[in-house]
């Protein structure tokens, strides 16, 4: 039955990533009311969710360390000038939010005097954060991110049997939903489902301690087609002779 299932996966292939844009959409909508502009989408592969953030934020930037994805991906947002394509990897870019590459930049701090506002109101990972050191990567997501703005995050974590129902869910609907997304067989999966992959190393549990030592406040929830999601919601600086709520916790 597996093997059978396994046949009809790849003859109606379907990206569990692109399922998600309309979530993350939702999220660069709620960032788009509150004023923000401008979003970073960290390892945008062939850039199908770069160009659905194109049509909610004005500037958006995606940086990609393979080049033939990254040529991939501009050619899916060629004509849209809000948006642009970087080649390079997220420890090359820049806190400025300039979306340069600085391959001297060691990912931790900004040394430049007067440096006081990170760069992008929304960024992103999709399928990403495996790819990378956890912790690390985290601590510079959330420097990045302006006061009320999100990151954002669509992520792989290595199964447990705490995912058993999830996976079930998932490995029942997966077929359903590739006949419905691509229902004629075809004998090789689309481009844009040809980015780089890597097998996840840290289980949902092991990312969640860490991100919430990393950034406080981060809700994270399990998700179908072997999938978790987390958001954050980087705070606000308290108005003057206004005390925090948590000021007496």
């Amino acid at each position: 039955m597996l093997h059978g299932l396994s046949r009809f996966n790849a003859a109606h292939p379907w990206s569990h990533n692109d399922a998600y844009i309309p979530w993350v959409s939702r999220q660069a909508r709620l960032v788009r009311r509150s004023g923000g502009t401008s979003a970073l989408d960290v390892g945008c592969g062939t850039g199908n969710l770069l160009r659905a953030l194109a049509d909610v934020m004005e500037t958006v930037t995606g940086i990609e360390p393979d080049a033939e994805t990254a040529a991939r991906a501009r050619a899916t947002v060629a004509g849209i000038r809000s948006a642009v394509v970087r080649e390079g990897t997220f420890d090359e870019l820049a806190l400025d939010g300039s979306g340069q590459m600085d391959p001297e930049n060691d990912g931790e701090a900004d040394p430049r005097p007067g440096r006081t506002e990170p760069g992008y109101d929304l960024v992103t990972f999709v399928a990403v954060l495996h790819h990378l050191p956890l912790a690390p990567t985290l601590e510079k997501a959330r420097s990045l991110v302006r006061p009320g703005g999100r990151l954002v995050i669509v992520g792989l974590a290595k199964e447990t049997a705490a995912d058993l129902r999830w996976s079930v869910a998932s490995l029942v609907l997966n077929p359903v939903m590739g006949a419905l997304r691509q229902p004629r067989r075809v004998q090789a999966a689309p481009q844009s489902m040809t980015a780089p992959t890597a097998e996840p190393r840290e289980t949902l549990e092991e990312i969640a301690d860490v991100a919430r030592a990393v950034i406080p406040g981060v809700t994270i929830r399990r998700a179908l087609f072997w999938r978790y999601t987390a958001v954050w919601v980087a705070p606000t600086p308290a108005l003057p002779g206004i005390r925090s709520k948590h000021a007496d916790s």
